[in-house]
């Protein structure tokens, strides 16, 4: 069976919502963060060394990153349901749009939270983290018009990926500025994986 050790209020939320999709038995090792530093517990570092979530194991492998994990599941056990056919240009869309999320995408709206978490005046960071929101917020949502999902208008493993950065839109109250990310937003929420993973986010928060 699959572990994954999950870290409350973090990006390994999608990796719930993606053992759903692929309809895979797994167990949830729920790790709280501090409660003043907001930081992982020490704990984590016994799975590995950056102390960082989410990880699995898998057949005695321990895989980290979530760009790694979600190929590594889905090239493994849901390469039909889950991504375009290897080799059509769709596959490559797929992989620009699941790595998109922890590369590009993720660090300016990171930025914006610390330095919001932060509080103090800064002479470059700010401004830079709400310029480079916007172009890559702004490039997202143009590429969503018309669209319902990111490639082959189905459910794919970029569309997990990408969610955590429709949840930070939302946290950010931007979704009034970019239509089409809310409305992608909506629409990814109505998937019973990730409600199923929501649900169990909450469940180990209250825990």
């Amino acid at each position: 069976m699959i572990k994954l050790h999950h870290l409350n209020q973090s990006r390994s939320k999608r990796i719930i919502w993606l053992l759903e999709a692929l309809e895979l038995d797994y167990e949830i090792i729920p790790y709280q963060r501090d409660t003043e530093t907001f930081l992982a517990p020490p704990e984590l570092k016994t799975i590995h060394p950056l102390g960082k979530a989410p990880v699995i194991e898998d057949a005695g492998q321990v895989i980290t990153e979530s760009g790694a994990i979600t190929e590594y599941l889905i090239d493994k056990y849901g390469a039909e349901t889950l991504a375009p056919k290897r080799g059509t240009q769709a596959y490559t869309e797929y992989l620009q749009w699941l790595h998109f999320a922890e590369s590009s995408a993720i660090l300016p709206l990171l930025l914006k939270m610390f330095v919001a978490k932060d509080g103090a005046k800064m002479n470059f960071l700010a401004d830079y983290a709400d310029a480079e929101t916007m172009k890559i917020l702004s490039y997202f949502n143009d590429y969503l018009a018309g669209k319902s999902y990111l490639v082959e208008a189905r459910l794919t493993g970029a569309d997990i990926m990408m969610s955590f950065i429709v949840e930070l839109v939302q946290m950010y109250g931007l979704g009034k500025q970019f239509p089409n990310i809310q409305h992608y937003g909506e629409m990814l929420s109505a998937h019973p994986g990730y409600q199923r993973a929501n649900a169990l986010e909450q469940q180990y928060n209250a825990g």
